[in-house]
């Protein structure tokens, strides 16, 4: 690999998926790797096979349709089960990577393996060894590396990469490490062991104190050439390194990184988006690179620089990253073609079938709105994109309220098989109401978790956009719902939720052939 390139690997579909409420279903999984591969991710981190009969069909899928055209990576523990799960999802693809990994600082060797530093070094090798019998792309991490002694760090490394690893990962499991020390210690690897010149050195860095992107920039600047992160910066805790900061910050400041990568720029705020539709973690509004603030000028000065030079106060331009605002673009006799030229400079190019049904969601909107901005054309297309495997759909709601009124739904759903299904119910609130109907008429008991509403353009006649989360039989399901009524995309999104509860269960019964 050439020393000015470095690798991204994207690990949303595991450490991203563990963050609270990000647990995504499978054609999520697939929807979501599909738009990493095109945005040029170079190894996708596809979960972790051994957590459950899931997980493990999950990165199966995952491999199967997309290792011919990545590297598809399966996590695994230094242990023999672990490894053997790992390589059997991977079985048969072009392009696989096994991860092991095993902690090796102090404070883990003492309190949860119990294990002396030298069983630590014999089981790196002992598992690095076997992960090459399945396959011969294989990542080591030492777990809470940058809490790890450095002679003992270097040791373990040297070793793995004896026994056959290719990537030697060096994570900041915790977020405590500070940009000076993970340089150093970086360095200290690059310098120190003996072997490292045939494996990458790659960074692992959480976000619990704001570093993990400075972390992982000093840690290139120190000779690292790969970096593990993630879309919007999901995962544990505080999140991990986000991707599209790191590879902005490479591609902005290149005259002083001297590094490139292979993403497709262009694409990471559709991709951001799609993440924060999928896992239902609203991206704030001041988020660099992706957030709906981060080519907003709202000062006069600036606004007054910006007309004389765009250069003043923009290091970047928004087109250069996908980056969609609320530009009024079409209206109600506007035709196929410029909705299909429209689209393609939002970055979405769709088959006849696909576009024909967001079109037709087009012209049923141009007649509820005046205007139809950038960021409406964007919702109907992921709205229609989320519509996958639904059990139930919304054809007709009724909803009776107001002051001293009991709040009543009447709501008509259209199941798969064709029945169509009428129910009716009271609440604290129309919005409740409906709610209670929904459940009523799936046969599903739900718990509201979490509700949000929000505007997608400006303007009165605005589509609203509600998130919700659900807890069903202990597990939490992400929903969302547009629509320029909000009691409808309120419907819409509870209604998600549950065809993902339904599905989920579904997918429970046929992995233990129930």
């Amino acid at each position: 690999m050439p020393d000015d390139k470095v690798l991204i690997f994207d690990t949303t579909l595991r450490d991203g998926e563990q963050a609270p409420g990000c647990s995504m279903t499978t054609p999520e999984k697939l929807r979501v790797a599909e738009a990493l591969v095109e945005l040029g991710v170079d190894i996708i981190e596809a979960g972790f096979p051994i957590a459950s009969p899931g997980d493990f069909d999950a990165v199966r899928q995952v491999a199967q349709q997309f290792g011919s055209k990545t590297t598809i990576c399966a996590l695994a523990r230094c242990r023999n089960d672990d490894i053997v799960r790992a390589g059997e999802a991977l079985a048969g693809i072009e392009r696989p990577r096994i991860h092991v990994f095993l902690a090796t600082s102090a404070i883990h060797r003492q309190y949860k393996l119990k294990m002396a530093k030298e069983e630590i070094v014999r089981a790196a090798v002992e598992h690095v060894r076997l992960a090459r019998q399945y396959c011969d792309n294989v990542e080591f991490s030492p777990e809470d590396a940058a809490r790890t002694e450095l002679d003992f760090l270097a040791e373990v490394v040297e070793a793995a990469i004896e026994a056959g690893a290719t990537t030697v990962n060096i994570p900041d499991t915790v977020g405590y490490a500070t940009p000076r020390q993970y340089f150093d210690a970086i360095r200290h690897l690059k310098t120190t062991v003996g072997n490292i010149d045939r494996a990458v050195i790659s960074t692992h860095c959480h976000n619990d104190l704001g570093l993990a992107v400075a972390n992982s920039l000093a840690a290139i600047e120190a000779g690292a050439r790969q970096v593990e992160c993630t879309i919007n910066g999901l995962g544990e805790r505080a999140g991990n390194a986000s991707l599209e900061e790191v590879v902005m910050a490479l591609k902005t400041r290149s005259d002083y990184y001297g590094v490139s990568t292979g993403i497709n720029t262009p694409r990471l705020c559709g991709v951001s988006r799609l993440v924060s539709s999928t896992t239902g973690m609203v991206v704030q509004r001041n988020k660099a690179i992706v957030g709906q603030n981060a080519f907003a000028h709202e000062a006069g000065i600036h606004q007054h620089g910006m007309l004389q030079e765009r250069t003043t106060y923009e290091i970047m331009r928004p087109e250069d990253v996908g980056f969609v605002g609320t530009n009024l673009v079409l209206g109600k006799h506007s035709g196929r073609h410029a909705f299909r030229t429209r689209l393609a400079e939002l970055g979405y190019e769709l088959a006849d079938e696909p576009f024909q049904k967001v079109f037709e969601d087009f012209i049923v909107l141009a007649d509820k709105k005046k205007h139809v901005y950038d960021a409406d054309i964007v919702a109907l297309v992921e709205q229609r994109g989320s519509a996958i495997n639904e059990r139930w759909t919304l054809k007709r709601f009724h909803i009776s309220a107001g002051t001293n009124t009991i709040a009543t739904a009447t709501v008509e759903l259209l199941h798969s098989d064709g029945r169509a299904l009428c129910d009716a119910a009271i609440g604290d609130g129309p919005v409740d109401a409906v709610f209670k109907t929904l459940e009523r008429l799936t046969g599903l008991e739900a718990r509201l978790e979490e509700y949000q509403v929000r505007s997608i353009s400006e303007g009165q006649d605005a589509q609203g956009e509600v998130l919700v989360d659900v807890v069903v039989n202990g597990a939490t399901y992400h929903g969302k719902g547009v629509s320029t009524d909000i009691v409808e995309a309120s419907a819409i999104a509870y209604l998600k939720a549950l065809n993902k509860a339904a599905n989920a269960s579904q997918v429970v019964e046929s992995l233990h052939g129930v």
